[in-house]
């Protein structure tokens, strides 16, 4: 069974189009100006992401457009205010982390093995993009925006979460009610430990990231055995479930 989860879009806004109307008109003129317009949004995002590794989460309008080579006045004409390419860059950064995330969740690999790389993807992500990571977690725009890019991650990575846990618990006849507590517990607590790392930089990657798989997979045995199940953590288990997470207007469903 797969089970696919997609992300209710953000405050009228989907991934690749602004607030100016860039939808398909079935013109073809004006539908090749929404193309180049959606081609340079994702250029302007990019610059953004490499003035981010310049300036910090602090950086302004006009340190995005020195980086893309263009003046504030260009930039605007393709995002509305800061608040708008806050957004753009939360859709990015969402991008960039369930790439490496879900081939990482979906690994046909043992329990540790497939902890230790789900673990080892986010802490990279986080790792190579910090201060996108600060500004998506902790800074804001003058101009509020209506979703908070990192609260929405979490409750999507915690319900494909939840979905896993329970496929397991089930397969395993146990009761599992406890799949969705597990999951925002482990979410928080991976996420809550980012952030320390990032500030504290006081161990290597591979070490923060084998300390939190040993942690993980030491309450995943305790519950298991408690429940008259014995688990190999190097041995690939029978049934892999899978899960899938991506951005739509549509609300989660299930399919088989």
């Amino acid at each position: 069974m797969t089970l696919v989860i997609e992300r209710v879009k953000r405050s009228g806004k989907q991934a690749g189009k602004s607030s100016r109307g860039d939808e398909a008109t079935g013109d073809a003129r004006r539908d090749r100006w929404r193309k180049h317009r959606i081609a340079r949004r994702k250029e302007f995002v990019e610059a953004a992401l490499r003035a981010l590794d310049t300036h910090g989460p602090d950086l302004g309008m006009e340190d995005v457009a020195a980086e893309a080579g263009v003046t504030k006045p260009v930039l605007y004409r393709h995002f509305d205010d800061k608040a708008d390419l806050y957004v753009a860059l939360g859709q990015r950064g969402t991008e960039i982390l369930f790439e490496r995330l879900i081939p990482a969740i979906n690994a046909e690999l043992a329990p540790v093995p497939r902890i230790r790389m789900a673990l080892d993807a986010f802490f990279t992500v986080i790792e190579e993009h910090p201060n996108l990571y600060r500004l998506l977690a902790h800074g804001r725009p003058e101009k509020p925006v209506s979703s908070d890019v990192v609260a929405e991650d979490k409750e999507l990575i915690a319900t494909a979460l939840t979905a896993l846990l329970g496929d397991y618990m089930r397969m395993f006849n146990m009761d599992s009610g406890a799949a969705e507590p597990w999951a925002h517990g482990i979410v928080g607590m991976v996420q809550n430990t980012g952030e320390w790392w990032l500030d504290r930089r006081s161990m290597s990657r591979d070490a923060v990231v084998e300390y939190l798989t040993q942690i993980i997979w030491a309450a995943i045995d305790g519950l298991t055995r408690q429940n008259g199940v014995v688990i190999d953590p190097n041995l690939p288990l029978e049934a892999n479930k899978v899960v899938q997470l991506g951005r739509a207007s549509e609300p989660m469903e299930e399919t088989s």
